[in-house]
C-alpha cells in the first residue's frame, strides 16, 4: 500500500512517498539516515507531522519516523528538581502529562500542541508566554555532516523565538527565511529537560490564562488547574487535534507574530498591540493584522475554496475536507498579500514548507 504525507500530518495534505521507515531504535534512525545519505537519497526524518505543509507531488526519497516513546528520569532531591530525557518520537503532550502528573514545573503552559518532543527545540515551540527553551538542558542529536552523535547544550541550541540552530539547518542557515530543506543537518534523538519540583506553575504570563484561572498576571496556579485551562483556550480555538472537527486539521498557528523594528512598528495603527521584543524590537499580533486586513474567520479565496481560515482562530489555516497543499498555499498567499499591502508587514510562515513555495 502506497504512504502518503496526508497520512502522516495533521494538514491531511501530501502525495505519496517512495520509502517509509519506523525506527523502534535510535541504531535504527541513525542507520537508515547515514545508509540513505551515502547513497544519496533525500531523507525527511518526521515527527508529529504537526508543523508540516507538503506538496501533493509527495516526497521521492525516504521519510523516518522514531517510534519510541521513553522517558528516563534522575532527580535530584538536594537541588529540589529533576532531569528527564525523552526520545525524540515521544508525543509532546504524552510528556507535559506526565510532568503534570510527577510534578515537575515549567512546561504545563505548553500543554496541547501537537507533534513530537523531538521537533519541540527545533522550532523552539511556545505558548501561553513560555517557551520550551526555558526548560531544556541538552539536544542529542545525529550529526548529518560529521557522521557522529553530538551533545548540544542549551546554549548551543541558539534558541529565539519560534527559532534555533536546528531550524536554521533547514534553512540553508538563514535566520530570516531562504529556501527549506527537506534534509536538515541535525536529526534530535532525544531531549533532556530540567525542571523543578513543585505544585505550583511558573508566573503566568499570558492575560487570557490568567483570566481563565481566576488570577492575577504574574502569579501562579496549581499544575492541574494550568494544564486543563490550557487544554479548554486550546480547544476555544480550534488548536487542540479531534479528527471529527476541520478546525483542527491545521498546522495550528500558520504565521508567527511580526518582530519588527520601533521604525516599522510605529507605522501601524495606533490601536495595534505591541509587547517589547529582545534586540529593542517589538512584536506585534500576526491575527490582529489578518483580521484588520480584511480576513475575518472562516475565510475563502473562492465561496467552494477546500481551505479556509479556521472558524475559531484566524491565526489557523484549515483543510476542511479534500483540501491539496495547493489550495492551503493559495489561501496562504491571498492572507501574506492581503496583509502586506494593508499593513507593509511581511507575515512568515511557521509551518515547513516540503517541495512548495509561498
Amino acid at each position: 500500500m502506497t504512504t502518503t504525507l496526508a497520512q502522516h500530518t495533521t494538514f491531511r495534505v501530501g502525495g505519496p512517498v517512495r520509502d517509509y521507515f519506523e525506527a523502534s531504535s535510535e541504531a535504527e534512525l541513525i542507520e537508515a539516515v547515514r545508509i540513505a545519505d551515502a547513497q544519496g537519497t533525500p531523507v525527511l526524518v518526521l515527527g508529529g507531522g504537526s508543523n508540516l505543509l507538503a506538496a501533493d507531488a509527495g516526497f521521492d526519497g525516504l521519510v523516518v519516523r522514531d517510534a519510541r516513546r521513553e522517558v528516563q528520569v534522575q532527580d535530584d532531591g538536594m537541588c529540589g528538581g529533576v532531569s528527564a530525557t525523552a526520545t525524540a518520537g515521544l508525543p509532546w503532550d504524552d510528556f507535559v502529562a506526565q510532568a503534570v502528573t510527577e510534578g515537575w514545573v515549567g512546561v504545563e503552559a505548553l500543554s496541547g500542541i501537537p507533534g513530537s518532543t523531538g521537533a519541540t527545540p527545533v522550532q523552539n515551540v511556545g505558548a501561553y508566554g513560555a517557551e520550551v527553551a526555558e526548560t531544556i538542558a541538552l539536544v542529542r542529536v545525529w550529526d548529518r555532516h560529521e557522521q557522529q552523535v553530538r551533545s548540544l547544550p542549551q546554549i548551543a541550541c541558539g534558541f529565539s523565538y519560534r527559532d534555533s540552530l536546528l531550524k536554521r539547518s533547514m534553512r540553508g542557515g538563514a535566520p530570516d527565511g531562504g529556501v527549506w530543506r527537506p534534509s536538515p543537518r541535525y536529526v534530535v534523538l532525544d531531549v533532556t529537560f530540567q525542571m523543578r519540583f513543585g505544585t505550583l506553575s511558573g508566573p503566568l504570563r499570558y492575560a487570557q490564562l490568567a483570566s481563565a484561572l481566576g488570577v492575577a498576571e504574574g502569579e501562579r496556579a496549581p499544575l492541574t488547574e494550568v494544564r486543563a485551562a490550557v487544554l479548554e483556550v486550546r480547544a476555544s480555538k480550534g488548536m487542540v487535534l479531534d479528527a471529527a472537527d476541520h478546525d483542527t486539521w491545521s498546522a495550528g498557528s500558520f504565521f508567527t507574530n511580526p518582530i519588527l523594528t520601533p521604525e516599522a512598528a510605529a507605522q501601524l495603527p495606533q490601536d495595534a498591540p505591541r509587547f517589547p521584543a529582545a534586540g529593542g524590537q517589538v512584536k506585534s499580533s500576526a491575527a490582529w493584522l489578518i483580521e484588520r486586513a480584511g480576513f475575518g474567520r472562516g475565510f475563502q479565496v473562492t465561496a467552494d475554496a477546500p481551505a479556509s481560515l479556521s472558524t475559531k482562530h484566524t491565526l489557523a489555516l484549515t483543510n476542511r475536507g479534500g483540501a491539496t497543499a495547493a489550495d492551503v498555499v493559495a489561501l496562504a498567499r491571498a492572507v501574506r498579500d492581503g496583509v502586506r499591502e494593508r499593513f507593509g508587514v511581511e507575515l512568515v510562515p511557521e509551518p515547513v514548507f516540503l517541495g512548495l513555495e509561498l
